[in-house]
């Protein structure tokens, strides 16, 4: 019997010690996994980290963006005055004969175009005529077409009361 005895120690102390080796090796791979979940983790607060940069880089972007456009917006509505300030007082007569302009003078074609289109402004605004000009400039003698007369009034007033009459005529 003792020797029953001792074989089932010895098998009990053989199957402990296999116990034990598993437990080891469990112990081990828990401890790569959980070496492997931290590497894991840091790798995922590095890509978080990354994540938050680029959002805020994104932010400082959009927002010189936004910056850009508006003074973009500010720079054509700047621009667009200028040009309106520049050429708001003029009119152009379409289509006036050179021979006609050579002989009476641009001044004197608009003051017969207002006398006889609005015959209470004729006086008023014929006095007032800052500058005229021929358009275009150079004249192409292969091409028989009449240019246009570019009047520049004194006033801005004076244009407006042009156009009303004319709108209203």
């Amino acid at each position: 019997m003792e020797a029953k005895i001792e074989k089932m120690q010895e098998m009990f102390n053989k199957d402990l010690e296999e116990l034990k080796n598993k437990q080891t090796e469990m112990n081990n791979t828990i401890t790569e996994m959980k070496n492997t979940l931290e590497g894991i983790n840091s790798r995922i607060t590095e890509a978080e980290e990354r994540i938050s940069d680029l959002e805020d880089r994104m932010v400082e972007v959009t927002t010189v963006e936004q910056d850009k456009e508006k003074r973009m917006k500010r720079n054509e509505d700047s621009l667009r005055d200028l040009w309106d300030n520049i050429k708001h007082n003029n009119i152009r007569i379409i289509g006036v004969p050179e021979e006609e302009e050579r002989e009476k003078g641009p001044e004197k074609i608009f003051e017969e175009i207002i006398f006889e289109n609005f015959l209470n402004m004729g006086k008023e605004i014929a006095t007032q005529v800052q500058e005229v000009q021929r358009v275009p400039h150079r004249i192409n003698p292969r091409r028989n077409m009449p240019r246009h007369i570019v009047i520049k009034l004194a006033k801005i007033k004076d244009k407006e009361k042009l156009l009303k009459a004319a709108t209203e005529k």
